[in-house]
């Protein structure tokens, strides 16, 4: 084993000042040699927990994924770095896979990628050629592929339970994005895990801002999104083959740079329209959910669902794929619950009546998300485990305005609806009847009623809103069947009957958010000439131009305008190797910049940002913290708890601070929403996380000191994680 620091190799192979979430502690339980199962977030940095190994221990490191494109983009990537890595599979002709296979051989190569079918083609003959390598350590990506419980259950995964027959002391690593606690056990028991360390980053992606739409002229959407996005990249998902084609045919038409990609494509056709995708030459790809693209983009700007994923774990899995390199990104998904009737009709799987149960379940819980009035980002964290604020400040519930108000007349025209159509149509269906519409699904009878086009002057996705409130206050109910109709509950009477109020949370709806990035004052026009380098080079190289840097790295040097070798090397992403090589183009720029507009360095203000584990262990509460945190939770406001215990109001403040820290308290709940939202605005703009004083400077006299430390503390919640 190379005796490398492990910080020292991270700077040196990958150019990176630190590690990220766990990052640190699956690396040195790999290189002790333990078993280690890793759940991380998408673009959480999996990679970097067996690529750093790999290069630190002898001998060669088996790399298991199911995803082919990606298996190029990571040995491009590694090359990129210095490090020598291959791949076979079936995109290399015979010639090529014996090329690759003698450089292994004789030691040449220290990753391996491979599909889980190659280990066990031909009986057992990979087997035994890898049985007489010096294997140091398998990887398996997208471990939730072995569980039949799992989001993506993959046949040809149950193969590597034999691995730890075969190769008893050789160390295995499991990874995946996404996996619940039964998922989690079954990827143990399978893949025959030798009493594992099991490391459970933090779910939360930051820098994503979750939108829910309700689905209504669903391309118009998209368009209008897109129109403000021109030059962004993305990825928008829908459920069939024949959508995707239409879709990008008719953003095509309106001058979007598109291509659409899924499993009926040839394979030579599905890897031309990745590499224009990884290359930039095509902005934006519409592709079936069925079908994973194993896409490691990093500046994938936004994901759209066009259609409703089949569960959490895949639409996490999916949205994750934007923002990886760390920018703002948007995750926008456009939903309908007619589209959860369509798929529930298609759940079956065939023989196994227990994981048929298990998907609809799961595809259950997937509207129960979709239709949740809350904050969208507190869900997801929760729905895999993890404690979160109430308020986000970056989903569509927390940014738009709401508002409790008296729906009784709204709930008794729709019960009225569903009463005279017979109980048996859905909530579409009724709130067309509702609004009046001429759709030839409208029962002719039905038109003669006289409430028929009663709510014709509110609109479709308040109705929509309306309903579903409903049915999560359990005043009307839905038959579970494939065609769920709803129906009415003695709570409906009691409305019905002008015995029982109905009030309501509305929203008014808003556009989406513009993208904002969080990076610092950079040259615009200097940016652009160094993205016209690294075109430059990314061609000559034919890879993806994040290969040779990301766009994280160019805003850094556009920002702190390096001027030196040394100075480059304080650049994140800039490892030795990637200095020597592609530093002189850069620096050429650079220095010429630099000159012509009589600018100097500001490397100086360069500081490696401390990046930790975003599952912390909560911090330590005391008797009395935990006794102000009881009294709060039982209706008392700070002031009273003051009075009622004898202290200060900062006091309070304090013993409530960690709740808050740990995600257990909401700050919103604490302080309001609109304080809140004032407060972490000046925080952005000033970047004081940690000092008051400054902040309180440019606040009204009404914000305390306890108000400010309350929305730092969120804030750094939110940031970190």
């Amino acid at each position: 084993m190379k005796q490398y620091p492990i910080h020292r190799a991270l700077k040196h192979f990958f150019g990176y000042d630190n590690f990220r979430l766990n990052q640190q502690a699956i690396i040195e339980a790999v290189l002790k040699g333990q078993d280690v199962m890793a759940i991380m977030p998408t673009g959480g940095g999996k990679s970097i927990c067996y690529q750093l190994p790999a290069v630190l221990m002898d001998g060669l490191t088996i790399v298991i994924s199911p995803l082919i494109a990606l298996m190029k983009d990571q040995v491009d990537a590694l090359h990129a770095n210095g490090i020598r890595a291959a791949y076979l599979n079936s995109t290399l002709s015979n010639q090529e896979q014996n090329q690759v296979i003698t450089a292994v051989r004789n030691g040449e190569v220290k990753l391996l990628y491979l599909a889980p079918e190659r280990l066990f083609a031909n009986g057992m003959q990979f087997i035994n050629f890898l049985g007489t390598l010096p294997c140091s350590l398998f990887a398996i990506d997208e471990a939730h592929c072995i569980s039949q419980w799992g989001h993506d259950f993959r046949p040809e995964y149950l193969g590597l339970s034999a691995l730890k027959q075969h190769f008893t002391k050789v160390p295995v690593i499991a990874l995946t994005a996404s996996a619940d606690t039964i998922t989690q056990k079954d990827i143990v028991e399978k893949l025959a895990l030798q009493q594992p360390q099991i490391f459970i980053s933090s779910f939360n992606r930051a820098n994503i801002n979750y939108y829910i739409q309700p689905k209504q002229k669903a391309f118009e959407q998209v368009i209008h999104y897109l129109d403000k996005h021109r030059n962004d990249s993305g990825i928008i998902y829908t459920l069939s083959r024949a959508s995707t084609e239409s879709i990008a045919a008719k953003l095509k038409a309106v001058g979007y740079d598109v291509a659409y990609y899924h499993a009926g494509m040839g394979s030579d056709e599905r890897a031309k329209v990745q590499e224009a995708f990884q290359k930039d030459n095509i902005k934006i790809i519409v592709a079936t959910i069925a079908f994973g693209m194993g896409i490691d983009k990093p500046n994938v700007r936004f994901v759209m669902h066009y259609d409703v994923p089949k569960n959490m774990e895949g639409y996490y899995q999916e949205t994750g794929r934007a923002g990886r390199d760390g920018l703002k990104s948007d995750a926008i998904l456009y939903y309908s619950s007619g589209d959860i009737g369509k798929l529930m009709r298609f759940i079956t799987v065939e023989n196994n009546d227990a994981q048929t149960q298990m998907m609809k379940k799961k595809l259950l819980q997937m509207k129960e998300f979709a239709e949740h009035d809350g904050c969208r980002r507190q869900y997801i964290l929760e729905y895999f485990g993890e404690r979160a604020p109430a308020y986000c400040g970056s989903c569509d519930y927390c940014l738009s305005n709401l508002e409790r108000r008296n729906a009784t007349i709204e709930a008794q025209k729709i019960l009225s609806a569903i009463t005279r159509t017979g109980e048996r149509f859905g909530a579409d269906y009724l709130i067309d009847f509702l609004r009046g519409s001429n759709s030839a699904k409208i029962v002719p009878a039905h038109k003669e009623i006289k409430t028929y086009g009663i709510g014709k002057d509110i609109k479709k996705e308040v109705w929509q809103a309306i309903v579903k409130q409903l049915l999560q206050q359990r005043l009307v109910d839905v038959e579970d069947a494939a065609y769920p109709a709803l129906k009415l509950n003695e709570a409906s009477r009691r409305i019905l009957r002008g015995e029982l109020e109905v009030t309501l949370v509305m929203k008014k709806l808003k556009e989406e958010a513009s993208i904002i990035t969080d990076a610092p004052q950079h040259h615009a026009d200097l940016l652009q000439q160094l993205k016209e380098v690294r075109r430059e080079m990314a061609e000559q190289e034919n890879v993806p131009a994040y290969i040779i840097v990301g766009d994280n790295t160019l805003l850094d040097m556009a920002t702190y305008l390096p001027l030196s070798f040394d100075a480059l090397r304080k650049i994140s992403g800039f490892g030795d190797y990637k200095v020597g090589k592609y530093g002189p183009a850069f620096m050429k720029v650079l220095q010429q910049y630099a000159s012509a507009n009589g600018l100097e360095t500001k490397i100086q203000l360069k500081v490696p940002k401390r990046e930790r584990a975003v599952k912390p262990n909560k911090p330590t509460t005391t008797a009395t913290q935990r006794a102000s945190y009881d009294l709060f939770n039982e209706g008392y406001d700070i002031p009273d708890i003051a009075a009622k215990r004898g202290m200060a109001v900062s006091t309070v403040e304090n013993h409530l601070m960690p709740f808050v820290t740990n995600g257990e308290l909401s700050a919103a709940k604490l302080i309001g929403k609109e304080k809140l939202d004032t407060i972490i605005a000046l925080i952005k703009q000033t970047g004081e996380t940690y000092a008051s004083k400054p902040i309180k400077d440019l606040l009204p006299e009404e914000y305390s000191y306890g108000d400010i430390r309350i929305a730092q503390a969120h804030y750094q919640w939110m940031k970190d994680a």
